[in-house]
């Protein structure tokens, strides 16, 4: 899929169709491969930190996850980019998984969330295979603990994974397993908890207007006023920084073409055309 920049964060481009088929060609190709599903606070984790900048970029797809991404890409390259959201794109994936005979494995949040999803996605997809769950401890695994856990999800033989450990630990655990399991991981993060009714969806007309942000703000103030008051300004500022660099170079590129050709006061036959160089007398 075709990647363009925000800032230095390489995303993914495309219609719904096109993402759907890029995925699932992903795992025909039993390539090691991760999905990211970008937002603004994704994209300011990769401007702040160089290395999460190239677990980002490294990523196989970038979906714009935030309605400011999918705008930005839009009205900056001139295209249409609908918004790719990791939570309309994990109950969609298992529909599809189940037309096609895949199964998919859910990795982390807690087990009563994932009894939940599991008791949910029976009722919506029947036909789909499960091929397994994972609640990793609130802490980091030891390398044994860490190898078991990839012999668990090797051997469950699942097609895809759907990751939920929060941004940006999620990225950075698919981007360091890539190349030790054999599963498309897509790491969707606040998913699982919408999907198992622990936390609401915020209203559609306020997805469509980037509200997103204020209603997670209003449900969690303490944890998360700084990030979203830091971030989202910071984020403005390099909107603004890009657009301003795009326009100054077309205004650049207008007054050009304005600016007269010299004019060589010299009058210069044909034959002493080898002592100038097009009406600029260098004598």
């Amino acid at each position: 899929m075709l990647k363009l920049k925000i800032h230095n964060a390489e995303i993914s481009t495309g219609t719904h169709s096109d993402f759907i088929d890029a995925i699932f060609q992903l795992q025909a190709e039993n390539t090691p491969s991760y999905i990211c599903f970008a937002n603004v606070h994704m994209i300011m984790e990769a401007h702040r930190d160089t290395s999460f900048l190239d677990v980002l970029n490294s990523a196989n797809i970038a979906a714009p996850d935030g309605r400011p991404l999918s705008l930005f890409i839009s009205n900056y390259y001139r295209i249409t980019q609908p918004r790719v959201c990791g939570m309309d794109y994990m109950p969609r994936i298992m529909s599809e998984a189940e037309k096609r005979g895949k199964s998919v494995f859910f990795y982390g949040c807690t087990d009563e969330v994932l009894s939940s999803i599991v008791t949910k996605s029976e009722e919506e997809f029947p036909n789909l295979r499960i091929a397994g769950t994972y609640s990793p401890p609130f802490r980091e695994l030891t390398a044994e603990e860490d190898e078991q856990v990839i012999e668990m999800i090797n051997s469950s033989g699942a097609d895809f994974m759907f990751v939920a450990l929060g941004c940006p630990k999620q990225e950075k655990w698919m981007y360091e397993h890539k190349d030790k399991l054999t599963t498309c991981m897509l790491g969707v993060g606040q998913a699982f908890l919408v999907y198992a009714g622990v936390e609401k969806r915020l209203p559609e007309w306020m997805r469509n207007w980037s509200l997103e942000w204020a209603y997670r703000l209003y449900q969690d103030p303490r944890r998360l006023w700084k990030r979203y008051v830091t971030t989202n300004s910071r984020f403005l500022g390099l909107v603004f920084n890009e657009f301003r660099r795009k326009w100054g170079k077309k205004i650049a590129m207008k007054l050009g073409r304005r600016t007269p050709k010299p004019v060589n006061k010299h009058h210069t036959s044909k034959h002493d055309l080898s002592k100038y160089e097009k009406g600029f007398d260098f004598r």
